[in-house]
């Protein structure tokens, strides 16, 4: 994909929405910029967790969704452990 973004007066740009939905960006994500001569590049700097807040609350990212009868067997489990059972 080729596109033209503009600087504004703040040395800021906007990355187009097909990018960032492209590399699933969100506010917040940091970027690593590379620059070599007239070249820049920048690249997504992923953390080793998956764990992320969205509206305030943590969130772990797995990167396939969990189905509910998954995560309501693993609450069971945990429950039965504290239990003692």
């Amino acid at each position: 994909m080729e596109t033209t973004i503009t600087v504004d007066k703040a040395g800021r740009m906007v990355l187009p929405k097909k990018v960032r939905d492209q590399l699933r960006l969100e506010p917040g994500d940091t970027l690593q910029l590379v620059f070599d001569g007239e070249q820049l590049t920048l690249r997504p700097s992923r953390s080793a967790t998956r764990l992320r807040t969205k509206q305030g609350v943590w969130v772990f990212s797995a990167g396939t969704p969990i189905l509910a009868a998954e995560t309501d067997r693993v609450l069971e489990d945990v429950r039965q452990g504290r239990r003692g059972e």
